[in-house]
């Protein structure tokens, strides 16, 4: 099964906290065990499993990646974002989960996120279902 999302970034940089669009897809799939891949079909975005517990590492995130990639380093493509490009690279355009269970198999303090790096857009992802 493949469903597809759309979210409407709110800030140029962000982290989205998209776990539950995962559960749901899960829940509607029916499927007790198997794989969710997720993907992002966007060249300045990207996705990752980390702490949502703590909205501070969100922050502590973006702060690293603007720090040892600032926007105006004086890159050379025209449209002004190739941090956006960059960052996207580092993080990836898709994950695989495992679905145990009829859940995905995270961690106690684990999150999916979108990351938004040319925000603010409205974004599509994906979530491929398979048993």
């Amino acid at each position: 099964m493949l469903f597809k999302y759309q979210i409407k970034t709110n800030s140029r940089e962000e982290m989205i906290d998209i776990t539950n669009y995962i559960v749901d897809s899960i829940k509607n799939s029916k499927l007790n065990d198997g794989i969710a891949i997720i993907y992002i079909p966007h060249t300045t975005a990207g996705i990752t499993i980390n702490e949502n517990a703590d909205s501070s590492v969100k922050k502590d995130i973006l702060k690293f990646l603007n720090d040892k990639i600032p926007k105006n380093y004086n890159f050379t493509h025209l449209e002004g974002n190739s941090d956006a490009h960059i960052k996207s690279s580092l993080f990836g355009s898709s994950l695989t989960v495992i679905i145990s269970h009829g859940k995905p198999l995270l961690g106690t303090w684990q999150g999916i996120y979108f990351c938004e790096f040319d925000g603010p857009r409205k974004r599509t992802f994906y979530v491929k279902i398979m048993g």
